[in-house]
């Protein structure tokens, strides 16, 4: 699907540094300060347009919830929802997540969300994925222990690949997985989870847990 353009996203964005950091190295190991407050910061990779993180940020007012979206034109979605509605709780990076390990120092995140990631099928894209061995290396870095990873995906072919990797790394304990995750009660959909489920697709849903003490 073809990205459209927000030709005013770029000076919107700018205009709330505070909202959507382009510069996330810049903060490392100070989120907490951003947030003013010490409540475990959680962290959804490839947010969208922010419904996730944002309800997530309602109904989890203990937390404080980072979004990390690539696009400016995807991302103002998010900032817009904030701007029309103010929390405290919630705010967005855009940049690519290539370098997550460089956005937050060890041990800074209590948990991360993979909704609905590009899957990236062709055997030579596989580095890209966002549950690929290089990925979960820089997961293990910013994770603190028994931090989840929550992972949803309408694409078998990369939940089982997901799958393989988590239980190939011996950080990483595979607590639950569905084959057709209709959400459990405090389940947030994401825009394209209705979308899939109006569509009567499966979701695959996968949830590991991130063990230090087990590193070799």
């Amino acid at each position: 699907m073809r990205l459209r353009k927000v030709p005013y996203a770029p000076t919107l964005i700018s205009k709330h540094p505070s909202l959507v950091y382009t510069t996330p190295e810049e903060r490392k190991g100070h989120w907490a300060a951003v947030f003013m407050n010490n409540s475990p910061i959680e962290v959804e990779v490839g947010c969208g347009k922010g419904q996730f993180i944002i309800e997530m940020s309602k109904r989890h007012p203990d937390k404080n919830f980072i979004g990390i979206e690539k696009y400016d034109s995807v991302v103002i979605r998010g900032l817009e929802k904030l701007l029309a509605n103010p929390l405290d709780n919630a705010i967005f990076i855009q940049k690519d997540a290539t370098d997550i390990d460089e956005f937050f120092v060890p041990a800074e995140i209590s948990g991360l969300y993979l909704n609905f990631s590009d899957p990236w099928p062709k055997k030579r894209q596989a580095k890209r994925r966002l549950t690929h061995p290089n990925f979960l290396n820089k997961y293990k870095i910013i994770l603190k222990n028994n931090a989840s990873i929550k992972l949803k995906t309408d694409n078998f072919g990369f939940f089982e690949y997901s799958m393989m990797q988590f239980n190939s790394d011996n950080a990483f304990f595979v607590k639950e997985i569905s084959m057709n995750y209709h959400g459990a009660k405090d389940n947030v959909p994401t825009e394209f989870e209705e979308k899939f489920v109006e569509m009567g697709k499966p979701i695959f849903y996968l949830h590991a847990v991130y063990h230090k003490e087990n590193l070799i």
